[in-house]
């Protein structure tokens, strides 16, 4: 199948990004437990609940496929986890923040592998046509729900932290750079 490596590539990538996500609200409700901060958590654990689904979603796909998975799980495992930490020690607003940063480079992520499955899908034949159709359509479920995380995020004060900007802009490049390299390697 000549789009076998793309499809490959957006599995493995994805995989990545939603084992990255669970580790991220990991880190967050364990700091948010310690700190007894119940009504944070519980915005959190909900935002957990789906990146679940969309982890196993990806995870399933990986083994049909035999896609290897990244080779950078570990490290993207502890540097997630210690990112969701860290914001949900600081307070609920900073914890937003790595919400909301994270999701607006997913959405972008999500909407660029929508775009390659539509010409993917436009240049295949019948058989592969419903396979490539159902990775398309689990993503854009997958990307409203993370728009819908980030729209939470935003409601619950994100704008407000005193170092939006500075933390948002990290948080993007370390997401931006994580999906770089999970795609190859």
């Amino acid at each position: 199948m000549p789009h076998a490596k793309k499809i490959s590539e957006i599995i493995r990538v994805n995989h990545a990004g939603e084992m990255g996500a669970k580790v991220i609200y990991d880190g967050q409700i364990f700091a948010l437990k310690l700190k007894k901060d119940f009504e944070t958590l519980k915005i959190v654990e909900e935002m957990k609940a789906q990146e679940i689904e969309h982890f196993n979603f990806f995870d399933e796909k990986i083994k049909q496929k035999k896609v290897r998975p990244t080779l950078m799980q570990p490290i993207w495992g502890v540097g997630g986890f210690a990112l969701g930490f860290l914001t949900a020690m600081i307070d609920k607003k900073s914890t937003m923040v790595c919400t909301t940063a994270v999701e607006e480079v997913i959405d972008e992520h999500y909407q660029e592998q929508i775009k390659e499955l539509d010409f993917i899908v436009e240049n295949i034949d019948e058989k592969g046509k419903k396979e490539f159709e159902n990775l398309q359509e689990n993503i854009k479920k997958f990307r409203d729900e993370e728009i819908h995380h980030r729209d939470v995020a935003y409601e619950n004060n994100a704008r407000d932290f005193f170092a939006y900007k500075p933390l948002s802009v990290f948080i993007k490049f370390a997401t931006k750079t994580a999906i770089a390299i999970s795609k190859k390697v």
